[in-house]
């Protein structure tokens, strides 16, 4: 079925069958969405879907507010926490939500990750952030719109930039992750899980183990997003 969408379905259908290859999802607990800034709309995965039964055509179309443009099914539970980024956030083409394993068990214990190595500072420069737990307010008011304004206002409070650290844990929650397209914010969702296990790890082995020196953290991080970077690997 041909629609004005089509790319940014077929991007976000593409986007979310990564989710279960990279073995960051269990059943249907993740999504990714795709946004088109000139239409001002997204496209997200479906509520419920498995995803061995998705298509492009079963993505769903919504607008900032999340209001469904187009598709038969529900959008995810989470697209209003999409849409209130998108909305605030001019700079992301993709966002991607998930419960991985050690993201989520971070985020459970309410605690950044701290940057122990090499592999963290090769893609940030600070901690990952995780945001405290909703008040009870914004918990029994629209949950899922309030957790976009979780994430935004803990960016605010820490001074964070959302182009320069494309990830947060939100606390009992789990991971979100963005970028400049959806792609990136698999690829974003998946560094995650990998720096969180890989720092759990660490605390297990020394509990005392020291943070990265800011000498490597500089140099690691330049060499790969700095003015002339390098490092491709």
């Amino acid at each position: 079925m041909s629609s004005m969408y089509n790319s940014i379905k077929e991007e976000a259908y593409r986007c979310n069958m990564q989710l279960p290859q990279l073995g960051l999802v269990l059943f249907t607990f993740g999504n990714v969405s795709v946004v088109d800034r000139q239409q001002g709309v997204f496209a997200i995965k479906p509520s419920g879907v498995p995803y061995e039964e998705l298509s492009p055509d079963l993505m769903v179309v919504v607008d900032f507010d999340g209001r469904v443009i187009e598709g038969e099914l529900r959008p995810s539970s989470d697209t209003k926490t999409h849409a209130v980024l998108y909305k605030h956030w001019p700079d992301i083409g993709g966002i991607t939500h998930t419960h991985s394993t050690y993201a989520t068990a971070w985020a459970q214990s309410q605690r950044d990750i701290p940057i122990f190595g090499t592999t963290h500072a090769d893609h940030l420069t600070s901690d990952i952030p995780c945001a405290p737990p909703m008040d009870d307010e914004m918990i029994a008011g629209n949950y899922e719109h309030e957790t976009g304004f979780q994430i935004i206002n803990h960016f605010n409070q820490q001074q964070l930039d959302y182009r320069e650290v494309e990830m947060i844990l939100v606390g009992n929650h789990a991971p979100f992750a963005w970028g400049k397209d959806g792609m990136k914010s698999v690829y974003n969702s998946a560094v995650l899980e990998q720096v969180a296990k890989m720092a759990w790890l660490t605390e297990q082995i020394n509990p005392n183990a020291g943070r990265l020196k800011p000498a490597l953290i500089k140099k690691h991080y330049e060499r790969k997003h700095g003015t002339n970077a390098y490092y491709g690997q």
